[in-house]
């Protein structure tokens, strides 16, 4: 099944905009091949309100939410997990807002030649760490933290009760899929992540990045279950094939994609490959699986 992309979304950077009844959204001047038309910040709540992801520091990007958030009071700080374009303002808000910055913690710093993403938030710890169950509530919502590991180690969504919605972060996008990058990125917990999340039959899913999925969302995160279970028997047939390095099975696998998203393609193939030997399905005479490491099939 090919997964249902939604990508048609009005940007004005800095403009608050009202998408539910009970969240607004604030978008970053950040666009970018890996944050689609930028950082959407979402405000949950009136008067008393949470703040998901405040996103980079950028000065025009701060000086909007503070204007959107005039006259407010700032409960809680939730960051989804610690990216260049997620995490970074994040204290600085909570610090003018006099409240605290709830995640999961920090990430396992991914040290690859290609720079993932927006880069590792180095910097970045919570003032408070939350984990599966974790609430906070305000006038008429309630917040509630999901474990989601995968794209990273500390990825957290958040569900909001009274829309039956989840605030997804980098774990599901409506516009694109999700790069896993090892060691922080762990295809096997990104899997069962996407599992956890479908069975709550959410009825939207809001992004970081791009427009809501609003149609099916159970099917949507499906899809996305069906698309990685289908990379995995590519990956299966082409070592058949003769094609024992990741590069190359990338060149074959990813044929009618941007070559220049080739290299983040590599560090997706290599988080099925590691899952792979970690299940005794493939072999790699380097013993650590790497992305120049060849591979067979076991048996």
């Amino acid at each position: 099944m090919a997964i249902p992309f939604v990508r048609e979304i009005d940007v004005e950077y800095g403009r608050v905009e009202q998408v539910s009844p009970l969240v607004r959204r604030v978008i970053a001047n950040n666009p970018g091949a890996f944050t689609y038309t930028g950082t959407g910040v979402y405000i949950i709540g009136r008067g008393e309100v949470a703040v998901i992801d405040p996103g980079p520091k950028i000065d025009e990007h701060f000086e909007a939410l503070k204007h959107a958030l005039e006259g407010e009071r700032v409960s809680h700080v939730l960051v989804t997990h610690s990216h260049m374009d997620h995490s970074p303002l994040a204290h600085p808000l909570a610090e003018w807002a006099g409240c605290k910055v709830h995640a999961k913690g920090p990430a396992i710093p991914t040290e690859a030649e290609v720079r993932m993403e927006a880069g590792d938030d180095l910097s970045f710890r919570p003032d408070v760490t939350i984990g599966d169950g974790w609430t906070c509530s305000g006038p008429g919502w309630t917040m509630e933290a999901i474990e989601t590991p995968g794209h990273t180690s500390n990825h957290v969504c958040y569900a909001l009760h009274e829309e039956n919605a989840l605030f997804s972060g980098d774990h599901v996008m409506g516009w694109s899929t999700t790069v896993i990058s090892p060691p922080d990125g762990d295809m096997g917990d990104y899997l069962d992540s996407l599992e956890k999340v479908r069975v709550r039959g959410f009825s939207t899913i809001w992004p970081t990045h791009g427009p809501p999925v609003t149609e099916d969302a159970t099917g949507f995160i499906q899809a996305y279950i069906d698309h990685r279970r289908a990379r995995e028997a590519a990956i299966l047939e082409r070592l058949a094939a003769g094609e024992d390095t990741i590069p190359e099975m990338v060149k074959t696998i990813y044929a009618g994609v941007d070559k220049s998203l080739h290299p983040a393609a590599c560090h997706s193939v290599l988080g099925h490959m590691i899952q792979l030997v970690k299940d005794g399905r493939v072999t790699t005479p380097d013993g650590t699986p790497g992305i120049q490491s060849p591979y067979r099939l076991a048996g």
